[in-house]
């Protein structure tokens, strides 16, 4: 018995790593599963398929022949292909429709230089938290690692920004991949989701196989062993490819508040008597309506400080939105509701919470939920949730409650104190050139009400910020926490083909439209006018205002009054805006 049990475990190991091989080569699966080599589909067709099934109506891209197949097979099941002149342009564009649309915005580019391309804007939707599928195109599988043609490790690049990352090694596992990619972008905190494909498999068997099958086999023992090895691979790719399989959406998991966290804090909120709330992106996230979360911000009364995507989410003149003093308002609340937003830099890592506030913090993220709190504030309850349905759980249990009116009223009056010293300075002479918030005042009361305002810039957007009003929710696209420069081009783009009858503006900084400028030549080639506004006062302004007094320079900061082919933005222009709104005009009078 004891020989027997010695040769039975000698025999086991070789046996599973034969089965194991064997697993790894897809000869188990091809036992059961044909490759069928006359076919003409694509793997591009299946990418496609579930696209459509998903909803999915725009894919943006810079071609190349990685990727034709993909952009073909798209358009055949109508999905339209936007074509752009920089890869990060199709990626910031597929971030604005993730934003506005509430589905996952698509972008696909070429291997290499085309990936690489697209770095800072998936670390961008990334921070900003947008559900965003890209899609890559890669070396052929066998010639990965070979110094094929634009051939890198992708996957090393995109790992630490994308909550997911596969590569596709058979036709068989596109769909189940991108059904899996598109579901885990939009569950939990939403991000960005990376797929890479290789170029053998997206196209034909009979192209694939023309040129990567074996041409001249070599001869002997080790000729024979190369030929087996790589027809079997041919094989293996193709095997089951064009098995029918369910292509519908996946199941989004999204965290909610508890019963006991919602009621602890309607008994917080009950209580105060100068609450305050402060609204970040994430409280427009799916699935809760926007529409729904205005009403109920409504019904609560509180005052409202919105950043992010939720500008504009109370609409133009909201008595509860205030937009001016938020420090000096935190010091005075007693409650402070962070609802999806961030103790991060931009509330100076939470420092300006009064330490006396009790602070409800909400946030999909963990990260995120308690940045900081281990230093400069702590949360009195913490909840890792949806912001936006907690909002209207909140609501629902403070039914018949309504802050303290004197509360709201006292911060609205500190916020016409500052928009009229605003309103003074708008008015100031200058020297030669245009006051820009004289500027910026004049296009606020001239946009129409659907306008939908993207914000790409430094010193004249962050004026911008503070002047102009989004009327109402999803009308204000802003890089997020990444401060990214260039983002105007692609997200006016997505804007535009989101909400086709609305305005699209982008506030440009002279040294941001620098970025993006050539992305003018895609609106007009996809039909999708869009209203720029530039500040020009030839400089990077926001850089130079520190780094002169500081350091006593200002290299690198200066750039150019634009040419004399301009729009001077007369106050004509300014009081009669028809001509912008003239499709295919592209001058005022005052330029002929």
């Amino acid at each position: 018995m004891d020989y027997l049990g010695v040769i039975g475990y000698s025999l086991f190991i070789p046996l599973c790593a034969l089965l194991f091989a064997a697993y790894k080569l897809g000869l188990l699966y091809q036992l059961f599963h044909k490759a069928e080599t006359k076919s003409p589909r694509h793997g591009g067709e299946s990418v496609a398929e579930v696209l459509r099934a998903h909803n999915v109506k725009y894919v943006f891209t810079l071609v190349g022949g990685h990727i034709s197949p993909i952009l073909v097979a798209c358009e055949k099941l109508g999905i339209r292909i936007v074509d752009t002149r920089h890869e990060a342009t199709a990626v910031f564009a597929a971030d604005a429709v993730a934003r506005l649309s509430g589905t996952v915005g698509v972008a696909a580019v070429t291997a290499g230089p085309g990936l690489t391309n697209t770095v800072t804007a998936v670390k961008n939707a990334q921070m900003a938290e947008s559900p965003l599928l890209l899609m890559g195109g890669a070396a052929g599988t066998l010639l990965q690692g070979r110094g094929a043609l634009q051939d890198i490790d992708q996957m090393s690049l995109f790992k630490p920004l994308c909550k997911f990352c596969a590569s596709i090694r058979t036709i068989r596992e596109i769909v189940p991949t991108v059904r899996k990619a598109l579901a885990i972008a939009q569950s939990g905190t939403p991000g960005p989701v990376f797929i890479e494909f290789p170029i053998d498999t997206l196209y034909p068997f009979h192209l694939v196989s023309k040129e990567f099958g074996v041409k001249n086999p070599p001869k002997g023992l080790m000729g024979k062993v190369v030929t087996w090895y790589l027809e079997n691979h041919l094989t293996n790719l193709f095997a089951g490819a064009w098995e029918t399989r369910d292509v519908s959406p996946l199941p989004v998991d999204i965290p909610h508040a508890t019963d006991d966290q919602v009621q602890k804090c309607i008994e917080l909120v009950s209580r105060a008597k100068k609450p305050v709330i402060l609204l970040g992106s994430q409280a427009t996230l799916p699935p809760t309506p926007v529409e729904d979360i205005r009403k109920a911000l409504e019904l609560l009364g509180i005052p409202c400080f919105l950043g992010g995507m939720s500008r504009g989410m109370l609409g133009k003149d909201s008595p509860i939105h205030i937009r001016q003093n938020r420090r000096d308002a935190l010091k005075e609340a007693d409650v402070v509701l962070l609802a999806g937003t961030v103790c991060d830099f931009r509330l100076s890592y939470g420092r300006v919470l009064n330490r006396r506030s009790k602070v409800i913090a909400v946030n999909r993220d963990k990260t995120q939920l308690l940045k900081n709190s281990d230093m400069f504030w702590k949360p009195t309850v913490a909840i890792q949730g949806d912001a936006g349905s907690f909002l209207l759980q909140l609501s629902k249990g403070l039914k018949g409650h309504k802050c303290p009116e004197e509360w709201p009223q006292s911060l609205k009056a500190g916020d016409e104190t500052k928009e009229n010293a605003n309103r003074a300075k708008a008015v100031e002479k200058t020297d030669r050139h245009l006051n820009p918030l004289k500027v910026l005042h004049c296009v606020d009361e001239l946009m129409a009400e659907d306008s939908i305002i993207v914000a790409d810039g430094g010193d004249f957007v962050g004026s911008a910020a503070y002047i102009m009003r989004p009327r109402g929710p999803l009308r204000w696209l802003d890089p997020g926490a990444f401060g990214t420069l260039g983002v105007g081009g692609g997200f006016a783009l997505g804007a535009k083909l989101c909400r086709p009858e609305s305005e699209v503006w982008i506030v440009y900084g002279d040294g941001s439209l620098g970025y993006s400028v050539a992305e003018f030549d895609t609106f007009t080639r996809h039909k999708t006018p869009v209203i720029a506004v530039v500040g020009n006062d030839a400089c990077w302004s926001q850089i130079s205002r520190e780094q002169v007094p500081i350091l006593g320079s200002n290299v690198a900061c200066g750039l150019a009054f634009l040419g004399k082919y301009r729009c001077t933005f007369c106050p004509a222009c300014l009081r009669d805006l028809s001509w912008v709104r003239q499709r295919g005009k592209m001058e005022c009078n005052a330029m002929k």
